[in-house]
C-alpha cells in the first residue's frame, strides 16, 4: 500500500481523437507494467469491441503506473461529447488533469467542455500538446489558443500559468520545450509528480468513500469504484450506505472484497486508506453517487450534478411481420430489464415508461443512444426505435431548445456549401478562421438542426471535413427545420425481392436491398428521388408467356444497394418511420404498415393543415 504522499490521482481529458488512449499506452509501457518479453497491444485501455472497432473511448477506465516510488492512478476518459456524463463524475476522483491538445487541430468544442468541468472543481491542469511530430503541427499557435481558452473559462492565476509539456503519444516522447524532441516520457512523469498534489484526507478520521463508477461482473455482481476521501476501508468492514440527495437513505453494507488498480488489472488488498482509488464488491444495490461511511459517522458527500440529456427516443417491442425471427430477447420485460441494467452504469441516461411495451430513453446525443442500441443488438435483443426528438425546457415562460456549439474544419472550396446548409438548419455563424488552405468555422446550431447532417457534411466536404459539437446553452425555439428533402420507397407487399421488381424500382431512386432480401408491406426499401413517399413492388416477377423468356432477366443491371450503418439509419428516419433493430438486420419501416390506412391518415393531416 503506497503512502499518501506517494500517490497521484490524475485524469486525462481531451477532445475525441487527440490521442488520450495512445498516450496512456506509452505511460503504461514506460511505467514498467509489462514484462520484457510480454506482447503488448495498441489502445489497450479500449477493451470493449465497439471501442476497438470505432476507435473511440466510451467508458472511463482506471489504471495505475509507478514512477520511481510514486504510484500514479490514471483515468482515461471518453473524448466524445455524448459521453460527457462519464467525464463529469470521474473528475471527482482525481486531484488534477492532463489536458491533451492536438498540435494541429488545437482546442476543439469538447476540449472546452471537459476543461470547464475540471476548472470548476478547482483541479490543477498540466497542458500536454500532443502529436508534435505531425507535419502540419502549429505548436506555437495552439499554445496561444489554449491560453485564450483558459482566459475565456475564467481560470485562476495558478491554472492560467499551468505547466506545458510537448508530447508525441505514438513515439512515447515528451519534452519541456516546443522546439526540442524528447527521448521518453520522463518530463511528463516528473511534471505530474511535481505539480499534481497528493490526495488530502486523514487516515485517522472515520471512513468516507464516494462511489464514482460502477463495474459489473457476472460472478461477483456490482463492483463499486471510488476514492477513499478519508479514513481507512478494510475487508469485512461494516459500513453505512447513504446519499447526499436522499437524507432518508441509510443502508447497512459489508465490504466482501477490496481491490487496488495495478497496471491493467486489479489486485486484491486487505485495506486502503485516504487518497487511494479502489474497487469493492459485496453490496448488491450500490449505485453511482452513494457514499460509504463508517457506521458511527454517517456524513454523505455531495455528488456532481450530471448535465441533463438533450435527446430522446422511444424503444419499443418489435411488432413488425418479421418480429421474433432473429432476436433472442424480444419481450417488453427483456427490454425493461436491459435498460434498467444500463441505468446502473450510465448516469447521463434517463428511462421512463411510455406504455406497457414502449420506453422513452433520453441521452446526451445520437452517438450516446446508438452505442446503447448497437450493444443491445449484439447481445441478442430485438426492438424498434423512433426518430430522435429534442428535449425542450421552459425558461421564463418560453419553450427553449438545446443549442450546440459546432466547429467545422473544412477545405476552402467547400466552405460555402457548409455555411449554406447550416443556415438552412437555423444555425448562426460565429467565427471563420483561416488555417492554411482550410477554414475553421464556428456555429451555434439547434440540436435538432444537426439530426441527419453528419453524412451530408461528409458528402459536401468530399470526406475531408471534420466536425464536432457540444451542448452550449438553451434558447427559444427557432421554428420549423426541414430535415429531409427526399421521400422513401416503400414495399407494396410481403415476399422476397426479385431482380425484375428491383430493376423497375431503382428507376425511382436508390435502393437499400438486393435480390433475395425478404421484405414486408410498409417496409422502406430505398430513397425516392422526389420529395414524397412512393410505393413500389419489389417482389414483382416477370410473367412468362410465349413472347417472354425468363432468361432475358439477365439484361437487368442492378445498382449496388446502399447499406446504411445504425447512425445513418437514424439520420434517415422520418417522423412517421421506425427503425427495426435485430441482431442480424436493420430495417426502416413505416409506423402504419397498411398502405390504405397510411394514405387516409395522410389525407386527414393535409386537410387539418
Amino acid at each position: 500500500m503506497a503512502s499518501q504522499e506517494n500517490i497521484r490521482n490524475i485524469a486525462i481529458i481531451a477532445h475525441v481523437d487527440h490521442g488520450k488512449t495512445t498516450l496512456v499506452d506509452e505511460l503504461l509501457k514506460q511505467g514498467g507494467i509489462y514484462r520484457e518479453n510480454q506482447t503488448t497491444q495498441d489502445r489497450v485501455m479500449d477493451s470493449g469491441d465497439l471501442e476497438r472497432e470505432r476507435g473511440i473511448t466510451i467508458l472511463a477506465k482506471n489504471t495505475s503506473v509507478y514512477y520511481k516510488d510514486t504510484k500514479i492512478n490514471i483515468v482515461d476518459t471518453p473524448g466524445h461529447a455524448d459521453f460527457g456524463g462519464e467525464v463529469e463524475r470521474i473528475l471527482k476522483m482525481v486531484n488534477g488533469v492532463i489536458l491533451l491538445v492536438d498540435a494541429a487541430e488545437g482546442p476543439m468544442p469538447q476540449t472546452r467542455f471537459v476543461l470547464q468541468k475540471a476548472l470548476e472543481l478547482g483541479h490543477k491542469v498540466i497542458v500536454a500538446v500532443n502529436k508534435v511530430d505531425k507535419p502540419d503541427a502549429r505548436i506555437h499557435e495552439v499554445m496561444d489558443e489554449v491560453l485564450e481558452l483558459l482566459l475565456d473559462l475564467d481560470a485562476n492565476d495558478e491554472q492560467f500559468n499551468s505547466p506545458t509539456v510537448f508530447c508525441s503519444g505514438r513515439q512515447g516522447t515528451a519534452s519541456y520545450g516546443p522546439d526540442e524532441m524528447g527521448t521518453d516520457l520522463t518530463p511528463l512523469f516528473e511534471t505530474i509528480v511535481r505539480y499534481i498534489p497528493a490526495p488530502g484526507g486523514s487516515k485517522e478520521e472515520p471512513l468516507q468513500l464516494l462511489v464514482s463508477s460502477i463495474d459489473y461482473n457476472e460472478y461477483v455482481g456490482r463492483i463499486a469504484v471510488g476514492r477513499v476521501e478519508r479514513g481507512t476501508i478494510k475487508v469485512n468492514q461494516e459500513v453505512t450506505i447513504c446519499d447526499y440527495h436522499d437524507p432518508e437513505l441509510k443502508q447497512k453494507g459489508k465490504v466482501v472484497a477490496l481491490y487496488a488498480f495495478d497496471g491493467l488489472g486489479k489486485t486484491p488488498i486487505q485495506e486502503a486508506s485516504a487518497g487511494e482509488i479502489v474497487a469493492l464488491s459485496g453490496m448488491a444495490d450500490i449505485t453511482i453517487g452513494r457514499t460509504l461511511c463508517a457506521t458511527d459517522a454517517v456524513e454523505p458527500l455531495p455528488f456532481v450534478k450530471i448535465s441533463d440529456p438533450t435527446i430522446e427516443m422511444t424503444f419499443a417491442v418489435n411488432d413488425s411481420p418479421f418480429a421474433g425471427k432473429e432476436g433472442k430477447f424480444v419481450t417488453s420485460r427483456n427490454l425493461r430489464d436491459r435498460l434498467e441494467k444500463e441505468l446502473l452504469k450510465d448516469v447521463s441516461l434517463h428511462v421512463t415508461e411510455d406504455s406497457t411495451d414502449a420506453f422513452n430513453v433520453a441521452g446526451r446525443g445520437e452517438m450516446h443512444l446508438s452505442i446503447l442500441m448497437e450493444t443491445m443488438r449484439r447481445e441478442g435483443y430485438e426492438f424498434s426505435v423512433s426518430t430522435p426528438r429534442v428535449l425542450t425546457k421552459v425558461i421564463d415562460g418560453k419553450v427553449c431548445e438545446p443549442i450546440e456549439r459546432m466547429v467545422a474544419d473544412v477545405p476552402e472550396e467547400c466552405m460555402g456549401s457548409v455555411i449554406e446548409k447550416i443556415g438552412r438548419r437555423k444555425g448562426d455563424l460565429l467565427s471563420m478562421t483561416p488555417m492554411g488552405n482550410r477554414y475553421r468555422l464556428e456555429f451555434m446550431v439547434p440540436s435538432r438542426g444537426l439530426f441527419g447532417y453528419r453524412s451530408e457534411f461528409l458528402t459536401d466536404t468530399k470526406g475531408e471535413g471534420i466536425m464536432s459539437s457540444v451542448l452550449a446553452d438553451y434558447a427559444p425555439m427557432k421554428g420549423e427545420i426541414e430535415r429531409r428533402l427526399v421521400g422513401s420507397l416503400i414495399a407494396h407487399e410481403t415476399g422476397e425481392a426479385v431482380a425484375y421488381g428491383l430493376g423497375a424500382a431503382q428507376e425511382r431512386g436508390a435502393l437499400f436491398i438486393g435480390p433475395g432480401t425478404p421484405v414486408y408491406a410498409g417496409m422502406v426499401v430505398g430513397i425516392c428521388s422526389r420529395n414524397e413517399d412512393m410505393t413500389v413492388n419489389v417482389c414483382k416477377r416477370k410473367q412468362l408467356t410465349n413472347m417472354r423468356a425468363s432468361g432475358s432477366d439477365d439484361a437487368i443491371r442492378l445498382v449496388t444497394p446502399r447499406i446504411y450503418s445504425l447512425e445513418q439509419c437514424l439520420e434517415f428516419l422520418a417522423d412517421d418511420e421506425l427503425l427495426e433493430c435485430t441482431p442480424k438486420s436493420l430495417r426502416i419501416r413505416k409506423r402504419i404498415l397498411d398502405h390504405g390506412v397510411r394514405m387516409r391518415e395522410l389525407m386527414k393531416k393535409r386537410n387539418a393543415e
